[in-house]
């Protein structure tokens, strides 16, 4: 008979939802090890505009895959897979519960699922597509893409640059569209789970926290980003800003809120318009992540404004044979 597979919680959710709050109460009464899922938390020296734990919290709770990149390094979800299975292996050989938290929904669905191999990086081409959108504006590159990969142009903005060169990158240098790598992909997965019995490695309870009440998570978004400008999250942008090495097309200075405040310092935007504009966007993330989260499978919600979250949560568990 085949051993039972170790158990794993996932604890997802809309940015400023309060999933770490409930995080840190199972830790409090689980044997549960923190691994942050999150793609703006792996970054040094963003802590204001990330709603980082701070540092009191992270010595009591220790969070894996927090402050693991330099700002001006790129970080993939294939990373993030192979790190979190990394922490997720270790902390069972310890007798733990990996508990992952956090909002980046792409990063979960590579770990469930896997991901297509896909070409690496190509300097010069990238730098070809980057010159035909300075001199054409990137406009021009989505209609390219729409030629050669419809499903992905649809999936990419048009103002999305990083994905956008990137999957016309994967065309020119491979000669197939990404969507054609994941098919593929998925066809392996499927041969190969049947022959493994298809399974992700854990016993997984899937647990999601929001407001049920939507207006009630715009309010603390609001509230959020004015926290943050108080807590000093221009200056803490600034001092970004004055590395040399840094930029706006980065994926670190593209996370919601560093972005505008970045605008606002290069003179772009007024202080009334930057923490408008950082609050529609953050506003829109936490749409994504509905968006994601609606068609999530075996998912349990609980309302972060409830006062029984952790019973609830514990039940959740329970049922689901991660606890015994």
């Amino acid at each position: 008979m085949a051993s039972p597979l170790p158990p794993a919680i996932f604890l997802m959710g809309p940015t400023a939802a309060g999933k770490t709050d409930l995080a840190l109460e199972l830790a409090r009464v689980l044997p549960c090890e923190l691994i942050s899922v999150d793609s703006a938390l792996i970054y040094r020296g963003m802590d204001i505009g990330t709603a980082k734990p701070d540092k009191a919290t992270l010595a009591e709770f220790p969070h894996a895959l927090i402050d693991i990149c330099d700002p001006a390094e790129s970080y993939s979800a294939a990373q993030f897979r192979q790190d979190a299975l990394a922490a997720m292996a270790e902390a069972t050989a310890r007798g733990r519960i990996p508990l992952l938290v956090g909002g980046t929904m792409l990063y979960y669905k590579a770990l469930l699922e896997g991901l297509a191999a896909m070409p690496s990086a190509d300097a010069q081409v990238r730098a070809e597509l980057e010159a035909r959108a300075q001199a054409e504006g990137w406009q021009a590159l989505h209609d390219e893409l729409r030629c050669v990969d419809p499903e992905s142009a649809a999936r990419i903005h048009p103002n999305d640059p990083q994905r956008l060169i990137r999957a016309l990158e994967v065309y020119r240098v491979s000669g197939l569209s990404m969507t054609a790598h994941r098919q593929r992909q998925q066809a392996e997965n499927t041969v190969a789970g049947a022959a493994a019995g298809g399974q992700f490695p854990y016993t997984v309870a899937q647990l999601a926290v929001a407001p049920a009440d939507r207006s009630l998570l715009h309010e603390r978004i609001a509230l959020r980003f004015q926290l943050m400008l108080e807590q000093g999250f221009i200056d803490e942008v600034e001092a970004l800003r004055q590395r040399s090495d840094l930029h706006p097309g980065l994926p670190s200075i593209r996370a919601v809120g560093y972005r505008q405040v970045w605008d606002y310092l290069e003179g772009n935007l007024s202080k009334a318009q930057m923490q408008e504009r950082g609050i529609i966007a953050t506003r829109q993330l936490a749409k994504r992540q509905f968006t994601w989260l609606r068609g999530w499978q075996d998912v349990q919600w609980l309302d972060s404004l409830a006062c029984d979250n952790l019973p609830r949560a514990l039940k959740c568990l329970a049922a689901v044979s991660i606890l015994t």
